[in-house]
C-alpha cells in the first residue's frame, strides 16, 4: 500500500475522535491547521519498533528506500490522473505528470517531488501515521529474519516510506492537496523517532516533496551513478517520466504493449519485480494481445514462491493491475481472475472499457467477465501444459501454490474438472511423492471400486494408523494427507472418473474378506467366546461410541475406531469442534480385532472371571488409545494412571514367570 494509496485519501467520519487516539494531541490542536508555526505529534510507540526493525534487519537492502518513494509518487499521479478523466480542470495548470528527482553530491542531499494528488494536513497525519494505527503489527508479526522475505513485506504493509529513515536522519514532507479547497500546503517533519511536526505553508502547486540528507554511512547513495542505477533497476517501468537533476531516467514503457519479439528476458525480470517490490524471479510468465471475443493486453507472472498470507482472510488483495488504453485505473482488480489465482500478478491493459470506468462497473461488466474467462483458461492450459510435459516444474509450482488449487476446487465450479486433474498427493507408494488421481485410478486393481485415502500430519504418523493395516497387507494404494484443507476439499467433491473418494477411517468400506467359508453376501458368524468379548465393550464403552463390531479391516492391531457411514473424519471434527465450541460430532464405532492376541485373552478372561477389573481397565485403555491416535482424546487424565495399573500387573505377571 503506497503513502497515497487511493483509499488512504478518503478521511473517514469520526475522524477527530480516531486523531485523538492514534496521537497524544488535543481536539483543538488537531482542528487548527492555520497555527502559525510547527505542531508536534506523537507517534505510537508501536513505531520505534517498526523503525527499528526496518533500520536494522533490512540494513543491507538499503537501496529501496529510492523504490519506495518512486512508487509513492507514481501512485499520487495516477490518483490525479483517474480524477482529471471526470474532473478535467485538475489537470489545466499542472502539465506534464512528472517524479522530479535532485541530487546535490556536494551537500548530500537528495529531493524527490511530484505534481499528483498530494495531501491535505489531515491527509499528511493519516497517510504517514497510518501504520502506527494498523500496519505495524500485522508487519511485525510476519517479519521472518529472512532479509529477502522481510524486505518483500516492505511494500505490502504500506511502511516502504519510512524504508528511508535508513538512510536520513530527518526527513521533510512538503505536499499541497489538488483536492481540498482552500488549502495553502503544509510541511511535515520527522527524524523517525517518536514524535512529527506539522505547519502551514504556502506551496503554489499540488504534489509533494519529499526531502533529506544522506547519513554519513549511506553517502555511496549521494551519487548520481548511484541514483541511476537504483532507479534502473526498481523503477524503470513507472508509468510516468523520472527525471533526475533534470534528465530523462527511466524508459516509462508500457511493456505489456510491445510486440513480445521486442523483449529481452532481462526486461520481463525486471517488470516482475518492478511489480512485487522484489528481487526474485518468476517461474514463466504470459504476455498475451487478444483480439477476439475483447481486445485487451497483457502480461501475467507466475511467481516462484508463494505469499506468507494464504491462511489471513483479510488479506486476499489481487495481484493484477488494470489499465484502460494504457491509463492505469486500480492495482487490485479482482475482477480479472478467481480469487483462488491471486498469486498470479500482473498487467492488463483493456481497449474495450470507457477510460472513466469504476470499480463498481468492473464487478458486473462483461467485458471484464471476458477477459476473466479468457486469463483463466490460458493459465489452466499452461499449468496442464507443465503437468504434462515438464513435471519437474510443474511439481515445484504445486508445492508452492497447491492450497490455492485446492481452493478453486472448493469454489470454482466451472473448473473444478481441470483443477481435478492438477490435483496432486503422496500415497502409500509414493509417500514423498504427487500423484495425479489418474496416476492412482489406472494403477487400481480391477476389483477395487473406491479411491482411498487418509489424513495424517506425516507419513509416520499416518502408517502407524491401525486403519492403514488392511491396505498395506492387501498392497492396495491409499492417498495421503498431509493438509487438513484435502480432506476437506476432496472429500466434498466425492467422486472422480465415477470412483467414490472415501476416507479408510469410514466404517462402512467395501473390503474384501479374508476368510473362504463366508458365503458371497453374508458377514462371518462370531463364536461365543467373540460374541462376549464384543458384548464386554458394549458393556463397558457404553454411550462413548455408537457401535463395536468385529473388525475386518486391522491385522495387528487390537482395536481402532472408525467413522459412521454419511459422518464427517476426525480431523474434519476437530475443525468443526475449533470453530463451535458447541459441535458435538458423530459417535464413533469400535472395530475389534478378533484375532488379535490382546483381544483373544480379553474374551478368555470374560468367560472365566467377568468382574475383573482388568476387564475394565484394558477396554478403557484401548478406547483411549484409540482416541489419541485419530487426535480426539478429549480427557487424558485416567490414561496414564491406568496405564500404570496396567504394566503394574503385567511386570507382576512376569516376576511369576522368572521365579517359576
Amino acid at each position: 500500500m503506497a503513502l497515497t494509496n487511493p483509499e488512504n485519501l478518503i478521511i473517514l467520519k469520526g475522524y477527530q475522535t480516531r486523531l485523538q487516539t492514534l496521537f497524544s494531541i488535543d481536539s483543538k490542536t488537531m482542528t487548527d491547521t492555520q497555527t502559525t508555526g510547527p505542531v508536534e505529534y506523537k507517534f505510537q510507540a508501536e513505531m520505534s519498533q517498526l523503525l527499528h526493525l526496518i533500520t536494522h534487519s533490512l540494513y543491507s537492502h538499503r537501496e529501496i528506500f529510492l523504490r519506495e518513494l518512486i512508487s509513492n509518487a507514481s501512485d499520487a499521479l495516477s490518483k490525479l490522473h483517474y480524477k482529471a478523466l471526470t474532473s478535467p480542470e485538475l489537470l489545466k495548470e499542472e502539465g506534464e505528470l512528472k517524479i522530479e528527482i535532485h541530487l546535490d553530491e556536494e551537500t548530500k542531499t537528495l529531493s524527490i517531488q511530484d505534481n499528483g494528488i498530494g495531501m491535505s494536513h489531515e491527509e499528511l497525519i493519516k497517510n504517514i501515521g497510518t501504520i502506527a494505527n494498523s500496519g505495524t503489527a500485522g508487519f511485525v508479526g510476519q517479519m521472518t529474519g529472512d532479509k529477502q522475505k522481510d524486505m518483500e513485506l516492505i511494500g505490502r504493509f504500506g511502511v516502504g516510506f519510512y524504508a528511508v529513515f535508513m538512510i536520513a536522519e530527518q526527513v521533510t514532507v512538503e505536499s499541497k492537496s489538488a483536492l481540498a479547497e482552500g488549502n495553502e500546503g503544509n510541511r511535515w517533519v520527522s527524524e523517525g523517532t517518536g514524535t512529527f511536526e506539522i505547519e502551514a505553508i504556502t506551496l503554489e502547486q499540488p504534489g509533494t516533496k519529499i526531502s533529506f540528507k544522506f547519513k554519513e554511512d549511506a553517502e555511496e547513495f549521494a551519487h548520481l551513478q548511484k541514483i541511476k542505477d537504483v532507479i534502473k533497476k526498481y523503477s524503470d517501468f513507472v508509468n510516468f517520466p523520472i527525471e533526475l537533476n533534470g534528465e530523462s531516467a527511466n524508459s516509462s514503457n508500457a511493456i505489456w504493449a510491445k510486440n513480445k519479439a521486442e523483449v529481452t528476458d532481462e526486461e520481463y525480470n525486471e517488470f516482475f519485480q518492478y511489480l512485487g517490490h522484489s528481487t526474485g524471479n518468476s517461474l514463466e510468465h504470459l504476455h498475451m494481445i487478444a483480439e477476439a471475443p475483447v481486445q485487451f493486453k497483457s502480461l501475467l507472472y507466475v511467481p516462484e514462491s508463494a505469499p506468507s498470507n494464504f491462511f489471513n482472510p483479510e488479506d486476499r488483495d489481487s495481484k493484477i493491475s488494470l489499465y484502460v488504453k494504457k491509463v492505469f485505473i486500480q492495482s487490485d482488480c479482482k475482477d480479472l481472475l478467481p480469487s483462488w489465482m491471486r498469486f498470479i500478478s500482473g498487467v492488463v491493459d483493456s481497449e474495450d472499457l470507457t477510460l472513466n470506468v469504476s470499480r463498481e462497473v468492473t464487478q458486473n461488466s462483461p467485458v471484464m467477465n471476458k477477459i476473466n474467462n479468457y486469463l483463466t483458461k490460458k493459465l489452466l492450459a499452461l499449468f496442464a501444459k507443465w503437468a504434462k510435459s515438464d513435471v519437474e516444474k510443474y511439481e515445484k509450482f504445486y508445492r508452492a501454490f497447491s492450497n490455492y488449487l485446492k481452493e478453486g476446487l472448493h469454489t470454482d465450479f466451472s473448473n473444478r474438472e481441470k483443477l481435478l486433474e492438477l490435483y496432486r498427493s503422496a500415497t502409500s507408494k509414493e509417500p514423498a511423492g504427487l500423484v495425479s488421481l489418474a496416476q492412482y485410478v489406472e494403477r487400481m486393481p480391477e476389483d477395487q471400486s473406491e479411491i482411498y485415502f487418509v489424513y495424517g500430519k506425516s507419513q509416520a504418523s499416518i502408517e502407524t494408523n491401525p486403519n492403514l493395516e488392511y491396505f498395506q497387507k492387501n498392497g492396495i494404494e491409499v492417498l495421503y494427507f498431509y493438509e487438513d484443507m484435502d480432506e476437506f476439499v476432496l472429500g466434498g467433491i466425492g467422486t472422480y472418473n465415477e470412483k467414490p473418494m472415501v476416507g479408510i477411517d469410514k466404517a462402512d468400506l467395501k473390503l474384501n474378506k479374508d476368510s473362504d467359508d463366508t458365503p458371497e453376501g453374508e458377514e462371518p458368524k462370531n463364536s461365543e467366546a467373540d460374541d462376549q468379548v464384543i458384548a464386554l465393550f458394549k458393556s463397558v464403552l457404553g454411550e462413548q461410541v455408537g457401535d463395536v463390531i468385529a473388525s475386518s479391516r486391522l491385522v495387528d492391531s487390537p482395536a481402532t475406531l472408525v467413522a459412521p457411514k454419511d459422518s464427517m473424519g476426525p480431523q474434519m471434527e476437530r475443525m468443526m469442534k475449533m470453530m463451535d465450541k458447541g459441535f458435538a460430532g458423530s459417535k464413533r464405532v469400535m472395530e475389534i480385532n478378533l484375532s488379535n492376541p490382546l483381544i483373544q485373552n480379553l474374551g478368555k478372561i470374560v468367560a472365566a472371571s467377568p468382574e475383573d477389573p482388568i476387564l475394565k481397565d484394558c477396554v478403557e485403555q484401548l478406547f483411549e488409545g484409540a482416541s489419541l491416535l485419530e487426535g480426539n482424546l478429549e480427557d487424558p487424565t485416567q490414561m496414564v494412571p491406568r496405564a500404570n495399573r496396567l504394566m503394574g500387573v503385567a511386570a507382576q505377571l512376569h516376576l511369576k514367570t522368572l521365579e517359576g
